[in-house]
């Protein structure tokens, strides 16, 4: 199973960004896909997740401005990201957990100016 995730690039304060994340190989049909995200200097941080159900989880950080969403027939994952601020600045990276498995795909960096 591989991960590509795309969409990360620079943007000013307030702006919108579009974050997705393909997956290629047998993922199966029930798993969590998730975003997590790294500043530098912090740790790793859980920011969405959701179900093969479709179920959602955010971080208090993002909750109401970003919306994670799945097409499970193209086993790709989507991040909106809106109202963005400087301290949304991080690289981010896609997840897939499986009963089995979990993958991580390399980041994408976003920028966000103030």
């Amino acid at each position: 199973v591989q991960l590509q995730a795309s969409g990360g690039g620079l943007v000013q304060a307030g702006g919108s960004l579009r974050l997705s994340c393909a997956a290629s190989g047998s993922i199966g049909s029930i798993n969590t896909m998730g975003w997590s995200r790294q500043a530098p200097g912090n740790q790793r941080e859980i920011i969405a997740l959701i179900t093969s159900g479709g179920a959602t989880n955010y971080a208090d950080s993002v909750k109401g401005r970003f919306t994670i969403s799945r097409d499970n027939a193209k086993n790709t994952m989507y991040l909106e990201m809106n109202s963005l601020k400087p301290e949304d600045t991080a690289v981010y990276y896609c997840r897939l957990l499986t009963p089995k498995n979990n993958y991580w795909g390399k980041g994408t960096l976003v920028t966000v100016s103030s």
